[in-house]
């Protein structure tokens, strides 16, 4: 299941990724198929859950901090393996014996899992939910035009929860009737679900048992590394700007213009599992934007020195509308480029259609034939979805205007009547090329409802719009990408759209309750703290700008947010027709984005986690490759765990005892 960075790391995170070919499943282990209800087990969904708010957690935290996720679904589908054949070994040495774990069990909690924690990364808790709170609403300016007072909604559990559910369960059901057409008729690739269901298989022989003990072996030690590393640097994290995540690597003027290393496990295994490029142009970014740009600015009187730096009349403004130009210019070509290679992919099967005949059949593989038989035995009944999804949808268009008044209930209607046309195109492409581009759909709805509801409603209607067609698109085409799992794992598509609908309910609880963890325990949206949560001040921006116009832009942004709009659009045509040898070195503008409101050090450190790979590549490529993706899991998981015990400790008051901070000589 193909699941989003926050709102545009599905882009980047699957640049440069590669080409995986399909296992061939012993025939043995397809001839009998279990019922698709005993695919679902107790421990199953046990594990999911498990998995689900592990997961939950760390990706709130790159919400929270860069805004930059990367894709987990290998990793998810790991640790569940690692889970199960755990327990099942434990009941062995108490002479238990337990139901044998299938590829199908495999598939299953990976996939609940993933549904749990996507929307932790989907849900606007980093973006456009978070954009409606008093702290952005404030940061972007309250004598702002377009941003009216009283213009901000502060997050609560309940209102979210019911916002979440409200919209989660619609994108279920949107394109279920459209399963068999784009998985064996059209034979969409779904890499991400591809590459997930070939670990999966490969899991379940002899040789990968063999392969998943190194990689398990690898994920624990590591883990518990990771997990160790943070407990100690909590010790000397007593202040702010304490601690190894402040030390100054590179000098205290480099660390002052946010150049260091600060030490982050998660940052590190992050850096592991994107590609080069992706990390290369993270640290790009940082080097333009905060080694060049902002010092330069800062010395022109573009704008009053006495506003606060977080005004949107000053420096920051800066930040944020130019961060805006290069995600909607990389946005837009990608856009436009997805929409052609579908419209040219309809139109040549369209030339190509004929009747489907016997022999075409008997041509393909035993093993397609198989999967396709039990794709299609195990069908889920037209009217079910069409029912569901008009009764979820009735819901919605009752319930959402009384949220949020600002947003009419028509405007949620025309948002239900065009969702399935909008699902199909962006599961279509995810399908061809492995790019969610459902954030692309939440931004067109984000400016519209925006322009269209006026200066006192624009803001709030927006990103509320923005949102609902955001989740119905993207959980629409990630529930494709496990359909895909599926069907090369001969798992039944109606445990698979359980499962999913289990992960959505129980993401729908977690994903609120592990924000408002962070919320309570830490600064969350302090632009000069860790907890930045970048994409929800460039969200909000995003719709004073729909509202505005350009007028909502400080002195010379404009040219600057032109040329930078232009750059993007410029570095993918030159990336789509240069000669690939010189095309695969073209920086990602979707990349470069993040760090200019984030900061450099979590560039730096995700090219250490880069230099790692490709460093282990070189001295044993074939070792790498199998254990790339555990160590990294290891890492991020291991942080990530540590939050749990880390956010108790605050919510308890209890504070680091020591206080680790740098200083010049000549101020001691």
């Amino acid at each position: 299941m193909g699941n989003m960075g926050v709102e545009e790391s599905s882009q980047i995170q699957r640049e440069d990724s590669e080409e995986v070919t399909n296992e061939a499943v012993p025939e043995a282990d397809v001839k009998r198929t279990p019922p698709w209800r005993k695919q679902i087990t107790i421990r199953g969904i046990i594990a999911s859950l498990l998995i689900g708010i592990i997961y939950s957690v760390i990706v709130m935290k790159l919400n929270l901090t860069t805004g930059l996720v990367p894709n987990l679904n290998v990793s998810a589908a790991l640790l569940a393996f690692v889970f199960i054949r755990t327990w099942t070994k434990l009941l062995q040495k108490a002479g238990i014996v337990s139901t044998p774990f299938t590829r199908q069990e495999n598939t299953i909690i990976q996939t609940c899992a993933v549904a749990c924690y996507s929307i932790a990364v989907g849900g606007g808790f980093g973006s456009y939910l978070l954009g409606l709170n008093k702290k952005t609403y404030e940061q972007a300016g309250v004598d702002t035009e377009g941003n009216p007072p009283g213009s901000y909604k502060e997050p609560g559990v309940g209102w979210m929860t019911g916002f979440l559910f409200v919209v989660g369960f619609v994108g279920l059901l949107a394109l279920v009737p459209l399963r068999k057409i784009m998985i064996i008729d059209y034979k969409l690739t779904y890499p991400s679900g591809t590459a997930t269901a070939v670990l999966i298989n490969g899991f379940h022989t002899n040789k990968g048992d063999m392969m998943a003990k190194k990689q398990v072996h690898g994920f624990m030690k590591f883990f518990s590394f990771s997990f160790l590393w943070g407990f100690f640097q909590w010790f000397y994290s007593g202040g702010p700007q304490c601690g190894f995540s402040n030390f100054p690597t590179f000098g205290l003027q480099a660390w002052r213009q946010s150049f260091y290393f600060d030490f982050s496990m998660t940052y590190i295994g992050a850096g592991m599992i994107c590609s080069h490029l992706v990390n290369l142009s993270l640290l790009l970014g940082a080097v333009l934007s905060w080694g060049m740009m902002w010092p330069l600015i800062s010395l022109q009187n573009w704008y009053p020195k006495t506003l606060p730096e977080s005004s949107m009349k000053s420096l920051n403004g800066y930040k944020v509308f130019i961060s805006i130009a290069l995600i909607l210019g990389d946005g837009l070509y990608n856009f436009l480029k997805i929409l052609f290679f579908i419209c040219q992919s309809i139109y040549d099967r369209l030339k190509k259609t004929r009747p489907t005949t016997c022999s075409d059949g008997m041509n393909q593989p035993l093993d397609d034939l198989q999967r396709n038989e039990v794709f299609v035995r195990e069908s889920i009944p037209l009217w079910v979805a069409c029912i569901g999804y008009l009764f979820f949808s009735i819901i919605s268009i009752i319930v959402i205007p009384l949220m949020f008044p600002e947003l009419k209930w028509y405007y949620v209607l025309v948002a239900y009547v065009l969702a399935p046309s909008l699902s199909f195109c962006n599961a279509y492409g995810a399908g061809l090329t492995d790019m969610n581009m459902a954030y692309n759909y939440g931004k067109v709805a984000l400016f519209v409802l925006a322009a269209l509801s006026g200066k006192d409603h624009g803001v709030v209607a927006g990103l509320v719009g923005c949102g609902l067609i955001k989740s119905i698109v993207s959980i629409s085409s990630d529930l494709m990408h496990d359909f895909k799992t599926g069907h090369l794992t001969f798992t039944s598509p109606r445990s698979m759209l359980f499962s999913q609908a289990i992960g959505t309910a129980i993401g729908c609880v977690v994903s609120p309750l592990t924000f408002f963890l962070f919320y309570k325990a830490f600064d969350v949206g302090n632009p000069n703290g860790e907890y930045k949560a970048p994409y929800a001040i460039i969200y909000r921006n995003m719709a004073i700008l729909g509202v505005e116009g350009f007028s909502a832009l400080p002195h010379h942004c404009m040219q600057l947010c032109c040329g930078f709009f232009a750059f993007a659009i410029v570095a993918n045509l030159v990336r789509d027709f240069s000669p690939k040898k010189f095309g695969k070195w073209v920086p990602l503008p979707m990349a470069m984005a993040v760090p200019f409101l984030v900061g450099a050090y979590f560039a730096i450190d995700m090219c250490v986690g880069s230099l790692i790979v490709f460093v282990w590549h070189k001295l044993n490529n074939e070792k790498a490759g199998l254990m790339v993706p555990a160590i990294a899991s290891g890492l991020i998981c291991g942080d990530g765990l540590w939050i749990l015990p880390s956010s108790i400790l605050a919510l308890a008051k209890i504070h680091p005892p020591i206080c680790m901070r740098f200083s010049a000589t000549k101020s001691i």
